[in-house]
């Protein structure tokens, strides 16, 4: 695998035309079907083919894997350009092998999070590079019942694609806010965490989820060995029915973290509590904070290493951003938090089309290894936009990596970014169930 910058004058035909690759594969890997024009400073993801299929009439994706003896999920995952379809469309060229496929050594547990309402199409071309799935979120009612959630086709969706969907439960009311008194309800009362633990038992067995992923935020500094207790008395009884439970972490570099978003989440505790935890290393740079990496390097690494000092490798979960932020100049953070009107965040399809539009020189910061850039809008405003791209993807990954960490966790499905989904799969395995 190469990663390519932009120079300037270079187009995607000369760039594919020097790697000796597909243009339509490449533009695909890239997310560049819809804008194929370049823009300086810009990473492309290049994969060079050992062995390539020309789609004929009449082929199956089926037909095709039984003459190369290559699973249908390789196919799937080698092939962006399919989108997760098994539909084809004569000339296409398909990937059968990599030049570097016998290079990869590691493999990956992978989960993303998706709400009720994604396009079908859009969380089809990610599946094949899953391990886990989770629809995002049910609730808790006073009484200890569940805010339901719509679930069903993304739960047959992705078990059509061999993967396990995981059930995920937060402190969601039932008005739609996230809340630490109704987390406190179910920490401190015994008659309602019962009945939500066989709430969720009963939800897991009808719509027959593999797992359950656990997220409370903001508890209460005085609520932490409770929500350790709740996490333990679930842990046993998901344990007894052989499924995982998993349950996010607050991205913290010491025991002494201050404020409410780090106390109540005790490391060592809950990793000994659980099957999985997800570090939720994001949002440095966030809608109303001031312009700068969703998820810079430097600080990633510094809950990572706080992390593996508290809980295993192998149940470590790097938490990975698929998004970024469009902020406007100059940043005040008075007037921001003042209007609530913050910066909206973009998918790095959405960030490359931006460069593009207003003739944007995209950069990249070594530190943060993020991509960034500047460009004034119609009206004169000064923006500042922070994203992914295939070069901010592998540092991440080879972080966990280096740190021996067991997976992979995406927030969130919602956005369209192929590349993250090329470089994963050509660095390394995937581990399917």
């Amino acid at each position: 695998m190469f990663i390519h910058v932009v120079s300037e004058g270079e187009t995607a035909f000369s760039v594919s035309q020097n790697y000796g690759v597909f243009l339509d594969n490449m533009l695909a890997d890239n997310g560049l079907q819809n804008n194929p024009a370049l823009v300086p400073g810009q990473a492309l993801v290049i994969r060079l083919p050992l062995r390539s299929y020309t789609v004929r009439e009449g082929d199956t994706l089926s037909s095709i894997s039984q003459r190369f003896s290559v699973d249908i999920r390789t196919l799937l995952k080698n092939n962006f350009i399919l989108k997760g379809q098994t539909d084809l469309v004569p000339g296409t060229n398909l990937i059968i092998e990599y030049a570097d496929d016998n290079e990869k050594t590691y493999e990956f547990e992978t989960n993303s999070y998706a709400y009720p309402n994604i396009e079908q199409s859009l969380l089809m071309s990610q599946l094949p590079y899953l391990t886990y799935f989770t629809p995002f979120t049910y609730g808790i009612k006073p009484d200890g019942s569940l805010v339901d959630l719509d679930d069903a086709a993304l739960i047959s969706l992705s078990k059509l694609y061999g993967v396990a969907p995981l059930m995920h439960l937060s402190s969601l009311t039932e008005y739609g806010n996230f809340s630490n008194e109704r987390a406190n309800l179910v920490l401190t009362n015994a008659a309602v965490q019962e009945r939500l633990i066989s709430e969720i038992m009963n939800n897991i067995e009808v719509k027959g989820y593999s797992g359950l992923d656990v997220d409370f935020e903001f508890i209460y500094p005085e609520d932490r060995f409770d929500y350790v207790r709740f996490l333990q008395n679930l842990h046993s009884v998901l344990g007894a029915a052989g499924l995982p439970l998993f349950s996010a972490l607050a991205p913290k570099v010491s025991d002494a973290q201050a404020g409410i978003l780090y106390e109540g989440h005790d490391y060592g505790a809950i990793g000994a509590s659980v099957d999985r935890v997800l570090l939720m290393t994001y949002e440095w740079g966030y809608t109303y904070g001031p312009p700068m990496a969703v998820a810079p390097l430097n600080k990633v690494k510094q809950v990572v290493d706080y992390a593996l000092t508290r809980v295993s490798a192998s149940k470590l979960y790097l938490g990975i951003p698929t998004y970024g932020y469009d902020w406007t100049l100059p940043y005040n953070k008075e007037e921001v938090m003042a209007s609530q009107n913050g910066a909206p965040s973009i998918s790095p399809v959405e960030a490359i089309s931006l460069a593009q539009k207003y003739n944007a020189i995209i950069q990249y910061d070594r530190t943060a290894e993020s991509p960034w850039f500047r460009y004034t809008d119609e009206s004169g405003t000064l923006h500042e936009v922070w994203f992914e791209d295939a070069r901010s993807i592998k540092a991440k990954l080879d972080l966990a990596y280096r740190s021996g960490l067991v997976g992979i966790g995406y927030w969130n499905s919602m956005r369209d970014f192929p590349q993250n989904w090329v470089v994963l799969n050509a660095l390394y395995y995937i581990k399917q169930l």
